[in-house]
């Protein structure tokens, strides 16, 4: 005790000596470091509204098109040249050609002609339909869609995707749904 009392700052700490404070090349790094966050995440934020700003457009073809001449198509043959860029199958039967969607009514995927079981079949769940559309088989609530069918001045087919029929309405008998020959 007597070396206490003879030297009593030795053994008693000093709270200022032991907090220092941050030099100026200390502060400035952190300074720039905390301006670098701040624009980093200014910088994804704003990316974020011009995203939404700017969507993805997917390229749509056009609703109409000329498929040919009614010639061009075999009778009981379903042709699947427009299946991949416009989305339909035409069909010719005895009495004239009808275009089908290449849109399953259950979730949308795409079935596939399958020739030898002269059917349409879903890969995605099941869904079979007949050569003239009707369902019979799978999770499909309803039969697959006609698009409006025509010939344009110079006799060729002439497919309109914007307007569909629907054989539970009793639209198929509508006489656009059908091109008779």
């Amino acid at each position: 005790m007597s070396d206490i009392a003879n030297n009593p700052k030795s053994e008693i700490p000093n709270p200022k000596s032991e907090v220092s404070s941050p030099g100026r090349r200390q502060f400035l790094s952190w300074f720039a470091v905390a301006w670098i966050s701040f624009v980093a995440a200014t910088g994804g934020a704003l990316s974020l509204v011009l995203r939404f700003m700017f969507p993805n457009v997917l390229f749509e073809p056009k609703s109409t098109f000329q498929a040919g001449f009614p010639d061009d198509y075999e009778v009981g043959v379903v042709d699947e040249r427009w299946k991949d860029k416009y989305g339909t199958w035409i069909v010719r039967v005895a009495e004239g050609i009808y275009a089908l969607s290449t849109i399953c009514t259950h979730l949308g995927c795409t079935p596939n002609w399958l020739g030898t079981e002269q059917k349409f079949k879903c890969p995605c769940h099941g869904s079979g339909f007949f050569k003239t559309g009707i369902n019979f088989e799978g999770p499909a609530p309803r039969p697959l869609e006609r698009f409006k069918i025509g010939l344009t001045d110079d006799g060729q087919i002439l497919i309109d995707r914007s307007k569909k029929f629907q054989q539970e309405k009793g639209e198929w008998n509508n006489p656009d749904s059908f091109l008779t020959l």
